[in-house]
Parts: C-alpha cells; structure tokens; sequence
C-alpha cells in the first residue's frame, strides 16, 4: 500500500473531485474524465469500470449522474484501495473488486447496463517499460486487448453499451474483438490540436444493436498549433468536458 507521502491530493472536474494518486506509478490525466463523458448512463443503471485504477472514470460518472450502482475491476491491490478511499472521500458508492478480468470474481459475474474501459496503452513488447511497476503494469498491455472486450461484452446486458478510450493505433484490433452480439458502433477520433493526427479514439457499442457504423468527426483537444507555456490551451469544448463535467454530444443508436 502507498504510504501518506508518497500521495497527491489532486483535483478533477474543476475541483469538484479530490482524488489521491501515487506521486510515482500510474497517474490518471484526461483519459478517464473524457471516457466518463461519454458514457449515456442514467439514474439507477449499473455500471462497471474494468481496470479501474484509483477510481477517476467512475468517480467522474458519479459527479455527473445521481443514483447509479458502480463497481469496479482493479488488478493491483494497493490501486483498489486507493479508490476505494477516493470514493468514500467523495460521498461515491463504488464497490471496488481486486481481481484479473480474465478470471472474473464471483461478485462481479452480473450483467451490467454499462462497461467502460481505459485499456493499457502500450502492446506488450514495445517501447521502453516504466520503471515504477505499477505504472508499467497499467500502461503495458499484459491482457490483449480482445480479452478486455471479451470481458466486458460478457457483462453487458442486452442492449448494454460498452465505452472504450484507447490508442488510435489499436483501433483496428478493437474492432476486430467486436463479435456478432455488438452493433451501432461509434468511434470518435480525439486529436491534440486541429490538423494532427487522433493519438485516442473512444469506441462506443450496443449490445443488440441494429445500427451501422459511425465514424465522427473528430474533437479537438487543445487550441493552437503548440504548446503555448504554461497557460491552458483547451478548446471550450472540450474545457467543458475536463472542468465543468459536460457530455459528448453523439448518442447510439
């Protein structure tokens, strides 16, 4: 477990969530918060978040939407009781499972109204590891990623959505794990300024669904064409979302 100093108290959605993180090791950003706005949950729907880290994406989720039942997958123990005290910290009930979601726990084996998930961002194999190792082992894909969506497509219930953010490079390996129970299908490109290329997508699917496949158009991040020092460079929208808890604006099918 993380000792007291080895601790941030840091905000989220403007301040309205206080979140503690290891100084060192895996650190939540912007991923969760913008995969939380794009989740279409509503009062009294259930919710799972696999590998849910220090809790943010749920906890963003609860700030937004009022009675949902939560719970979450977390692999590293000492991550699973750091959100857990976040959500108390924050008035959120989430029940937080340790556990892999490639034997899912017993607590866990419901169907869900919705599945999200901020897979690890690199494949195995490649790049240069982190030398935290609770940092390398939830950047570091050691479950494929197919194994992910396997697992939460499994846990949705009929007509279930599975929300997904993730490296626009497995893009394709994500739409391959995407198997005959899934359908309307939306993939939002997020790129870092106007004219680069998406680095994130989020992935967005029904079970049951009946609709075709939606490519939008893309959001961008941040204003400009660089980094402009120090001073903050979202687009309004997408300020919206990171500061004022707002939503995307596509909705499936």
């Amino acid at each position: 477990m993380f000792a007291p100093d080895e601790l941030t108290d840091d905000g989220f959605l403007g301040g309205r969530l206080r979140v503690l993180q290891p100084r060192r090791g895996y650190r939540a950003a912007t991923d969760p918060v913008l995969l939380a706005a794009a989740v279409p949950a509503e009062l009294g729907q259930s919710v799972l978040e696999l590998g849910c880290g220090v809790g943010v994406a749920s906890l963003c989720l609860a700030a937004r939407v009022p009675g949902l039942r939560l719970a979450g997958l977390e692999l590293q123990p000492a991550y699973a009781a750091l959100a857990r005290e976040n959500a108390a910290r924050n008035g959120v009930a989430l029940e937080v499972v340790e556990g892999d979601l490639a034997r899912m726990p017993a607590p866990l084996r419901a169907s869900f109204d919705h599945v999200i998930a901020n897979p690890p961002y690199y494949p195995a194999g490649g790049g240069t590891g982190a030398a935290d190792p609770g940092r390398e082992r939830a950047m570091r894909e050691a479950t494929p990623l197919g194994l992910w969506i396997g697992a939460g497509i499994r846990r949705l219930a009929p007509r279930g959505i599975l929300s997904l953010i993730f490296g626009a490079d497995r893009l394709p390996d994500a739409l391959a794990a995407l198997d005959a129970r899934m359908g309307s299908t939306v993939v939002l490109p997020l790129q870092p300024r106007a004219g680069r290329e998406a680095k994130r997508v989020i992935l967005q699917s029904r079970k049951g669904g009946k609709g075709t496949f939606r490519l939008l158009p893309p959001f961008v991040l941040h204003e400009g064409d660089r980094h402009d020092g120090d001073r903050e460079s979202f687009t309004p929208p997408a300020a919206q979302i990171l500061r004022g808890g707002g939503v995307f604006p596509f909705r499936l099918i």
